[in-house]
């Protein structure tokens, strides 16, 4: 796998990139949507459109050039507004400066996934770091299915750290662990 060509997006490219995000998404979660309600591909596509919908709204796509430019996986996330939800259903005590939000300080990393035939090759941390490099930020956060130890562990190996337990406050949402990772300041 040579030939993996990873392209940034903004929030302007959001509505002719829904068709494809929601693609991999609904083939990456195809058995977890059968149980879960939290999976399901519409509740995926209005969290997707929430997020797309917001200016600093960014998204990286691999692309497999080896097969004829087939879509492998994607991230996106945004910065998180000064009002931001985001730290509601914090169940861990944590002093109230680290949660204070800007509307520059932090931002959210709201979906990585990469598509089985193109796991365990490093994309999703290529996907990744394309995602997070230069940005302005002085941290990122994400969310973890405490289900999902394996990825966890993975978050833990390329540097982030838990902050604490939270549940976000939707529908059926499954309780998560909040990580940080600091972000080089350019």
């Amino acid at each position: 796998m040579t030939g993996i060509d990873i392209r940034h997006y903004d929030h302007r490219h959001a509505a002719e990139l829904r068709p494809l995000l929601l693609d991999v998404y609904a083939e990456v979660y195809a058995e977890a949507a059968k149980t879960d309600p939290f999976a399901t591909v519409d509740r995926f596509a209005q969290g997707l459109d929430a997020w797309s919908r917001r200016e600093g709204w960014t998204c990286t796509v691999g692309y497999d050039s080896d097969r004829n430019g087939e879509a492998v996986g994607y991230a996106y996330g945004a910065p998180l507004r000064a009002d931001s939800p985001w730290w509601g259903g914090l169940l861990t005590a944590v002093p109230a400066d680290v949660v204070a939000e800007t509307g520059t300080r932090t931002y959210a990393l709201s979906e990585l996934m990469v598509r089985l035939p193109w796991r365990g090759t490093g994309i999703a941390r290529q996907l990744h770091d394309a995602l997070l490099a230069d940005r302005g930020e002085e941290r990122a956060t994400l969310l973890v299915d405490q289900s999902h130890p394996k990825v966890h562990a993975l978050y833990e190996s390329w540097g982030w750290t838990t902050l604490g337990d939270l549940r976000p406050r939707m529908p059926d949402a499954p309780l998560m662990h909040a990580m940080l990772l600091a972000l080089p300041q350019c």
